[in-house]
């Protein structure tokens, strides 16, 4: 398969299924693809190759014994590194916590796991999820140009999903952080309502702020990622006591006679327009495109 890495969450998945491809080969190829190019991009802050590799394994096995669990079973992902995850060093973008390791996984990496998907590792962010990376910290580069805003804190997740580097992440929001780097990397995130996703086991910047949300290439991927982390969690008291819905059930529902109001003088007025933060190409150009490192 052409182009592998470039793939939809959904492509994967449906690769997946039809034994086109396992798990492990989808995980090593991603793997190997991220010792190339993250030592220029710099996106992630941990890698777990054995980890994710033993984690295929198990969904191989999964799969061909008949236990599929859907279409995140057996497809490579990656978390911002404020998701607690058991055994795995979580630094919240901070040196004192260089150590730290949880003994617990946060609600959103347990609700991946329960749906089959592999975990890569951590992604880099801003100290503390608040404005700017430690200085000890290289940033996150735009893949498309490094002269090019990679996004504010969830940037990490950003450019490993623009990049080829995961085939989808979890970012979080308080103040624009899933947007921006979706909007600068050219890739599509979901900022959901407050309360549909819990927050259990997540760094808090602002917690009656704070969103998790998935990253992805496409509206349908973060549809499949959203339904497997959003829903009631007894350890978030703030999370909805409401079903969650099948996001992809109607993915290609017609939206016509839905009308979008945009308030130009909020959205323009006093705004402040700084040429350094361009943004990258728009998210359908990114299968033609290699980021600079891999030229």
């Amino acid at each position: 398969m052409t182009d592998l890495h470039y793939k939809t969450l959904l492509e994967a998945a449906s690769a997946i299924q039809s034994r086109k491809i396992s798990p492990v080969e989808l995980t090593r190829t991603v793997l190997d693809r991220i010792a190339a190019l993250d030592p220029s991009l710099h996106a992630y802050a941990t890698v777990t190759p054995e980890r994710a590799l033993a984690q295929a394994e198990v969904a191989e096995a999964e799969i061909a014994a008949g236990r599929y669990r859907g279409p995140l079973h057996g497809v490579p992902i990656a978390v911002k590194d404020l998701c607690n995850t058991a055994g795995i060093v979580t630094t919240s973008g901070m040196t004192i916590h260089a150590n730290h390791v949880p003994k617990f996984d946060a609600t959103v990496v347990q609700r991946l796991a329960n749906a089959g998907a592999i975990l890569l590792g951590k992604l880099q962010l801003t100290e503390g999820a608040f404005v700017s990376h430690h200085p000890s910290v290289t940033p996150p580069r735009n893949p498309w140009n490094a002269d090019y805003y990679a996004g504010a804190s969830s940037s990490g997740s950003g450019v490993a999903t623009a990049a080829g580097l995961c085939f989808g992440s979890l970012g979080s929001d308080t103040g624009g952080s899933i947007r921006f780097p979706c909007s600068a990397n050219g890739i599509t995130g979901l900022k959901p309502t407050w309360g549909r996703v819990s927050r259990y086991g997540v760094f808090p910047l602002a917690a009656s702020l704070d969103h998790i949300g998935p990253m992805t290439r496409s509206a349908a991927d973060a549809g499949a990622i959203l339904s497997a982390i959003a829903g009631l969690d007894r350890n978030d008291p703030t999370t909805l006591a409401m079903p969650v819905p099948d996001y992809l059930a109607e993915i290609e529902a017609r939206i016509g006679g839905v009308r979008i109001g945009v308030d130009v003088a909020y959205n323009e007025e006093g705004a402040i327009r700084r040429s350094s933060r361009r943004c990258a190409k728009p998210a359908a150009f990114w299968k033609s495109w290699e980021p600079r490192s891999n030229r």
